[in-house]
């Protein structure tokens, strides 16, 4: 019989209910070696905590994180707040010797993740960041085919996150908005992933050129007033600022000598969750796009010009990443399977007391990264990712 491995929850949004059904179906469909059981979940309000503990079936809910990180029966704490919490969830649940599942962005800027990792590694657990993206059988494979030297030495790399949720000018000043609490907008949230991806499938990144912008720079306060926001709830016609970037735009220059850009916004009108990379090489090319997650474009550079172009691989076959724990080959998989894929090895990692990746040493050089670009943007020059160590 399996030993039980008791999770706590901080957090019931969004992501509360993605990491839930993570935890709720990896022992379903992969050979791992812990049965989770959703054991606690908690939120600022206890209201919410116990409707989101009876949905997802957790057997006890509370308002108070810190009561949860620091009782002797949990052994992992899953972080989903938002940002301006992660650092001191984290910290906590690492000296209570708790394993650590963080959501990305891993915390507000770099110097935050330092401590977290400091805190983890002193404590010895395991401790990862859900950059769930690496995770979805397309990029892993397309990380294979680099590895294999598929696309020879990489010259380009064409990173974008395109999303359109706060083009309504009426949109309420949520949480979102404020960069005590965010860190930043698509800057940090979104180019979060790009910057991951980049890393994993090309390598470090030495320097970065930026431009960053808000388009709308006050939003209503969230209340009740005249004005009407289009999902049909009313927001204050009072205004506050928006202390935070609406789209960014980066040039990267990697260490090994490739080139690349990294665009986010939420600014794209009609692109719902639009994560697109394109790699281009001397043997070879890669194209991806995160609303059609289940293919991934190849170009063999080495076949005769004449019959030279992208061609789909649907990689839902068995002997694609991860892929041969689910359906027949053609089903398909969709976004919350990168997320069981995560748990599972996370899992595996704790068995072992290894090294699962990305985790905190990871985020550090993410949150370096953004931070270049933040300072690019706001200097109008090229910063070394060196200068944010």
């Amino acid at each position: 019989m399996k030993k039980k491995l008791n999770i706590a929850m901080i957090g019931t949004g969004f992501m509360g209910r993605a990491h839930s059904f993570a935890w709720q179906n990896v022992d379903r469909f992969f050979d791992v070696p812990y049965e989770p059981v959703l054991k606690a979940v908690s939120s600022g309000h206890a209201d919410k905590a116990e409707a989101f503990a009876g949905k997802w079936g957790y057997q006890e809910f509370a308002n108070d994180w810190t009561a949860l990180v620091n009782r002797p029966d949990i052994d992992v704490v899953c972080v989903v707040t938002p940002p301006y919490l992660h650092k001191d969830i984290a910290v906590a649940a690492a000296k209570a010797g708790k394993h650590i599942f963080c959501e990305k962005p891993c915390a507000l800027n770099h110097e935050e993740v330092k401590q977290m990792l400091q805190a983890a590694e002193q404590a010895g657990v395991v401790h990862y960041l859900n950059h769930n993206y690496r995770r979805l059988p397309a990029v892993t494979y397309a990380k294979q085919l680099i590895d294999e030297g598929r696309l020879g030495t990489i010259y380009h790399w064409r990173g974008a996150y395109l999303q359109d949720w706060i083009m309504d000018p009426d949109f309420p000043l949520t949480w979102h908005f404020h960069k005590d609490m965010a860190g930043g907008g698509p800057m940090i949230d979104l180019t979060s992933h790009s910057v991951d991806l980049a890393r994993y499938l090309v390598g470090e990144i030495k320097a970065v050129s930026a431009i960053n912008k808000t388009f709308i720079t006050e939003r209503p306060l969230p209340g009740v007033g005249a004005a009407t926001f289009s999902s049909g709830s009313q927001v204050s016609t009072a205004k506050g600022k928006v202390e935070v970037d609406d789209a960014s735009f980066a040039i990267a220059e990697f260490e090994n000598g490739a080139i690349g850009s990294i665009e986010t916004t939420r600014f794209a009108s009609g692109r719902k969750n639009a994560n697109l990379f394109e790699i281009y090489g001397s043997l070879g090319a890669l194209r991806f796009d995160l609303e059609r997650l289940n293919e991934l474009d190849f170009l063999d550079f080495s076949e005769p010009s004449n019959e030279q172009g992208f061609r789909s691989i649907q990689v839902n076959n068995m002997s694609h990443p991860y892929a041969g724990a689910w359906w027949a080959p053609g089903h398909g998989l969709g976004y919350e399977n990168s997320f069981v894929h995560a748990v599972a090895d996370f899992l595996k990692a704790i068995d072992g007391k290894a090294e699962v990746t990305p985790n905190f040493s990871d985020g550090v050089k993410i949150m370096q990264v953004i931070g270049a670009i933040s300072k690019a943007g706001d200097i109008g020059r090229r910063v070394e990712i060196s200068e944010m160590a």
